[in-house]
């Protein structure tokens, strides 16, 4: 949950990020509303208004441009937990390019921030390549090089959002995508998430899988 405070400048920088396409803080604002209220839907624990911040900082870190911002916050615009598959970066990604169309921001911005947000499945590393992707990649997947009580409260917020899931499958599954991560040769793609995380990321998911496996927690 953020503060007022926080959704205040949320909505500021929002109406900014829009201002440089010519789109008027009146236009904007709706559109935030819709953003702000998908991402307070009650089943979110963590992709939620704290999970959108967390990217933005990332991703200004990392110097990323416009679209990665505006995809930032339409990557989990719709986010159903029962979604399989990319269903959810798919729907995501729809509406943004909708919202993005009509509020009148040039073709090929629109086309790139829907990819991006359809990039965020993590899967598709072949299709979706190239620097706004790369940051967007790391960003999104920055908790899992989180200090370790952070970790620790996303991944109890993540269970949560599962919470339908009875637990001895929930364990296999999630020790399922851990394990897919730590298979790969780089969890993060830049060279500053790289240095910064990896170390971390790969010593926090193999805890949980090792507590997903034994039981405890």
């Amino acid at each position: 949950m953020v503060s007022p405070e926080r959704l205040d400048l949320m909505q500021r920088s929002w109406v900014n990020l829009l201002a440089p396409f010519g789109v008027t803080p009146a236009t904007a604002y709706p559109a935030f509303d819709t953003l702000v209220e998908a991402y307070s839907e009650p089943h979110r624990h963590y992709h939620n208004l704290e999970h959108v911040g967390e990217v933005m900082r990332v991703v200004g870190r990392l110097k990323g441009g416009p679209a990665v911002m505006l995809a930032v916050w339409y990557h989990d615009a719709v986010y159903d937990p029962k979604a399989k598959d990319s269903n959810n970066e798919r729907m995501s990604a729809d509406l943004a390019e909708r919202e993005l169309a009509a509020l009148g921001l040039p073709v090929e911005v629109v086309k790139l921030v829907g990819d991006l947000v359809r990039s965020t499945a993590h899967f598709d590393a072949a299709t979706f390549n190239g620097p706004d992707f790369d940051i967007l990649h790391d960003a999104d997947l920055a908790i899992l090089g989180a200090i370790e009580a952070r970790y620790a409260r996303y991944a109890d917020d993540i269970r949560k959002e599962y919470a339908w899931v009875p637990e001895a499958d929930y364990r296999a599954g999630r020790r399922k995508v851990l394990e897919s991560f730590l298979a790969r040769e780089r969890i993060y793609r830049t060279d500053v998430m790289f240095a910064e995380g990896e170390e971390a990321a790969r010593r926090n998911m193999t805890a949980e899988v090792s507590s997903l496996s034994s039981g405890a927690g």
